[in-house]
């Protein structure tokens, strides 16, 4: 999948640009000359005043942002009304920076409006603002509010609502219930000033000085201090993301199981990239909870190792081949395979045609001989030019990295960009058509996508087929914390075309070898309990051998607090009953801050 980081680039400069086209005003029967704020929030997600001028809105500054597309400041009623609905505070769009300070008494005037971090076509939540301001300082110097405590207590168990069918399914128009469901508590607290004591950090700090902690420190906590998301129906509802309104500098340098000491306290902001996000003017001291780098255990002589790593956006201008090399010699005991996801080609993202991505593999194999591991061989197949998604130019591949002295590639001539591997059989054996080949890769579900790598290796006399996946991304799929719930997952659609093309190729090999060993492994970019596993699980033809570990284990990548599956390894049937297989979920970088991949590397050991 395109890593956060450059998808966050992107929208973060067409948010700079297009802020404007991302502001949606809804029109509503009121009309108002001098209203209180919880009047302006009102008991919905869509204000009553939305496309309204208000006149005179009293409130104190409890923070100012400075920087960024969105400069402007927070005001909060200090007389509160009664309904717990109705929030007390919001912000004030400046869109320069604000001549106003923490603490002054100040009476805005100006219009209404529910801006969409992201655009409407997100599905994302609003956030009620007054834009176009006009601000008169009454007094200065005066306290801010206290902030309210966000803590186990105050946030429900309850996610969500369901969405209004009438709606297409948002909860927009939904009468908030702060106390039954999480996502209306915050709501109900948007632009409020609001405070998390001895949080536990359940995301690391990002390229973008965010950080995720959870005010729920029983919620689905693994051993290694995160949040496991183990379903669909059960949701983190503890999860907040942290910014700061302070220097970037300062932000801490975080990592999953740290701990953010004593009272973190800021506006409740949302955002396109988090939701509900307290933006600090008060940080917590970091703790740290000296979280290790895990090692998996060496293989033994009878047993083969075979690994999943992507390696995100791999190519020779990058300066992680050290560290990669060394995660594989050390922490990941050299396996005998290696499935690598997103191999570039040998100029990167530079889109001039190259597709060849032999320097790339060169350099890597140099480093892991200087790491003290063995000399590896290697196998693929180029792309078509710029035919399998990923950065224009790039040609993210799968590759064989595969130890000689282990195990032996078959070569099988013919495989190329358009050719599909097919089965056959060869002294009552199943064998490939071509090895390396590709697994059906004129099928639409491939489209702008990575087809799939098949190879055919022998260990120890045992032939093993290995196909190695990197399915379609998540990009486009609603957030957890959309408007729309449930959330729309428009993704999987093709996720679902390319298990079922995977599972009916490893079907054919079975159907001429009933107890094959096949091991389908990579990125999936799908959950161990979603439609894209049941599919490639379809027909008892493979099974998701993470399902074998503990279920606070089951997590290769963390995304917005929650650490979760997306990187898999599927065995076929004979490999799953000898029940002589270990699997291990090695975590190196997703709880990282300093992290060289935003997934962890996956192994699996069994004796063929």
């Amino acid at each position: 999948m395109p890593s956060k980081k450059s998808a966050r680039l992107a929208a973060l400069t067409v948010a700079a640009v297009c802020s404007a086209a991302s502001t949606v005003v809804l029109t509503a029967p009121a009309h108002a000359d001098s209203v209180r704020i919880h009047d302006i929030q009102g008991s919905t997600r869509i204000s009553p005043y939305a496309g309204k001028q208000v006149t005179d809105v009293a409130g104190i500054v409890t923070g100012v942002r400075t920087y960024g597309s969105s400069r402007g400041f927070w005001i909060q009623d200090p007389d509160a009304d009664a309904d717990p609905a109705t929030s007390e505070g919001v912000f004030v769009f400046t869109s320069s920076v604000p001549k106003v300070a923490v603490g002054d008494s100040v009476l805005v005037s100006g219009t209404v409006a529910e801006y969409v971090p992201g655009g409407a076509s997100s599905g994302n939540q609003s956030l009620t603002e007054i834009t176009r301001p006009t601000v008169t300082v009454v007094s200065s110097g005066n306290a801010v509010p206290a902030a309210t405590v966000v803590d186990e207590d105050s946030v429900p168990d309850e996610y969500t609502a369901a969405g209004d069918a009438a709606a297409n399914g948002s909860i927009n128009g939904l009468t908030l219930q702060p106390a039954k469901y999480a996502l209306d508590h915050y709501e109900s607290l948007e632009g409020m000033n609001v405070r998390v004591a001895d949080a536990r950090v359940v995301t690391a700090t990002d390229d973008f000085n965010e950080l995720w902690v959870t005010v729920k420190p029983w919620e689905h906590r693994n051993r290694r201090g995160g949040t496991v998301y183990g379903s669909y129906d059960s949701q983190n509802t503890g999860r907040l993301q942290i910014q700061s309104l302070g220097k970037a500098a300062d932000f801490p340098a975080a990592n999953v199981g740290d701990t953010l000491a004593g009272p973190t306290t800021g506006p409740l902001d949302y955002t396109q990239f988090g939701g509900y996000t307290l933006v600090a003017s008060e940080l917590g001291t970091l703790k740290s909870g000296d979280l290790k780098r895990e090692t998996t255990q060496k293989q033994g002589r009878g047993e083969l190792a075979v690994a999943t790593y992507n390696v995100e956006n791999l190519d020779p201008s990058d300066g992680t081949f050290a560290a990669h090399a060394a995660a594989i010699v050390n922490n990941l005991q050299s396996p005998d395979i290696v499935s690598l996801e997103e191999i570039q080609d040998n100029n990167g993202a530079t889109n001039d045609g190259t597709v060849a991505a032999d320097r790339t593999m060169q350099k890597l194999i140099d480093a892991i001989v200087a790491a003290g591991g063995p000399t590896y061989d290697w196998r693929s197949i180029d792309p078509v030019n710029n035919a399998d998604g990923g950065q224009p130019g790039g040609n993210i591949r799968q590759v064989f990295l595969f130890n000689p002295e282990r195990v032996s590639f078959t070569d099988r001539a013919g495989g190329d960009a358009a050719t599909a591997a097919g089965v056959t059989k060869v002294n009552g054996k199943a064998a490939l058509t071509v090895s390396p080949g590709r697994v059906d890769p004129a099928d639409e579900a491939w489209a702008n996508s990575r087809k799939p790598l098949v190879g055919e290796f022998v260990f120890r006399g045992k032939t093993v087929f290995v196909i190695a996946n990197h399915f379609a991304s998540k990009g486009g799929d609603q957030s957890l914390h959309a408007q729309y719930q449930p959330p729309v997952r428009s993704s999987e659609t093709q996720r679902h075309l390319q298990a079922t093309s995977v599972n009916a190729f490893v079907k054919d090999i079975l159907a001429v070898q009933k107890n094959a060993d096949v091991v389908t492994l990579g990125d999936i970019n799908d959950f161990e309990f979603s439609g894209t596993a049941e599919r490639l699980e379809d027909g008892g033809a493979l099974w998701s051998a993470i399902k074998s570990l503990p279920r606070s284990e089951r997590y290769s990548y963390v995304y917005q607090g929650n650490a979760q599956t997306l990187d898999q390894i599927l065995i076929s049937p004979s490999i799953r009953k000898s029940c002589d297989f270990e699997y291990d979920s090695v975590h190196i970088n997703s709880e990282f801050n300093d992290q060289i991949s935003d997934h962890d590397p996956q192994v699996l050991r069994f004796r063929p």
